[in-house]
């Protein structure tokens, strides 16, 4: 079979904006799709979209497959054997069933931060409900990424839906056009747009453990309501994935790539991966944008339990601890 080639300029160039603006992507996370008759092209599980440009990180699969795999009717919902051209060795987004099954030929999906602030928050979901008053937009409860989500996603959407917001996730945005996701992506930032507090932090003066330096993240343990919630869960799935659950405050067996001193600052592995980087600028950049008022609500130890134990996360820890 000839897989035709749907990856056009325009597709690249905004997958690799998304992944570059740390507000939108971090590291590893998000994914792009374009889609044509049965063919889909998607990011590969663990590939960035920052390198959409310079490196050939989507997948060819089976789109009528990857609907079978959507619906529960075929395969596991790793749509593993969706792919239509297995020479690359790579595996399609753990997220590839809500790609295929949604009808729209261009999908985008990030972790947007002014989005993760709002929907990690009762208070928040509610101002985004508002915000978002007149576009075609459902909001969907948090589910782990994959069919569970999947399946949530559509027990929801219309064939107009063409904005997600995801509980403790992030954002989809879909449409016919590239420019079309582009101008909708945009459209949702400015109106959920959020002024950040201050991050400033007074130096620390105590050396650092061996192992360990004092992150650029330091306000998280010096101001109060930031420390309690760093401290009390996870927020959205890939903090889990690369930063394990919360933020501890001491080390432990599972040792930590981050950990918070109270009244002091944060400490992250001299070694840390880029991912691990990643992630912890995007906590700061989000905790930093709820507002007061605002109340925050965790995944909870379970679904926490649920990612770091799925052999589809594990393969994208690999990847980022070889990158």
């Amino acid at each position: 079979m000839q897989i035709p080639n749907l990856i056009t300029p325009d597709f690249r160039a905004l997958s690799a904006r998304l992944g570059q603006d740390p507000l939108q992507v971090q590291g590893p996370g998000g994914n792009t799709s374009i889609k044509k008759g049965s063919v889909m092209y998607i990011k590969a599980s663990g590939t960035e979209l920052a390198d959409a440009e310079t490196a050939d990180i989507f997948v060819a699969v089976d789109r009528d497959a990857a609907v079978l795999e959507a619906q529960e009717r075929a395969g596991d919902g790793s749509c593993k054997d969706t792919v239509l051209d297995t020479s690359h060795g790579l595996r399609p987004s753990i997220e590839t069933t809500f790609h295929a099954a949604l009808a729209q030929r261009v999908v985008a999906h990030t972790h947007s931060v002014a989005t993760l602030a709002h929907v990690i928050s009762p208070e928040g979901r509610g101002a985004a409900a508002v915000k978002l008053a007149g576009l075609n937009f459902v909001m969907v409860p948090y589910a782990k990424p994959g069919l569970p989500l999947t399946r949530q996603i559509l027990a929801r959407v219309e064939p107009k839906t063409n904005v997600i917001l995801l509980q403790n996730h992030g954002l989809i945005c879909a449409g016919d056009t590239v420019e079309e996701v582009a101008s909708l992506i945009a459209e949702v930032e400015e109106r959920l747009a959020l002024d950040a507090r201050s991050t400033d932090a007074a130096p620390v003066t105590q050396a650092p453990p061996e192992g360990f330096v004092w992150s650029d993240y330091g306000w998280l343990a010096q101001n109060t309501a930031a420390f309690e919630r760093a401290r009390s869960g996870t927020y959205y799935p890939d903090h889990v994935v690369f930063l394990g659950p919360c933020l501890p405050v001491q080390d432990h067996d599972g040792n930590p790539p981050a950990i918070l001193q109270e009244g002091q600052g944060v400490l992250i592995k001299a070694d840390a991966t880029s991912s691990q980087l990643a992630m912890l600028q995007c906590l700061s950049d989000v905790l930093a944008r709820v507002q007061d008022g605002w109340s925050v609500e965790p995944i909870g130890p379970d679904a926490e339990a649920a990612l770091l134990n799925w052999d589809a996360e594990k393969y994208r820890q690999a990847l980022a601890a070889r990158a």
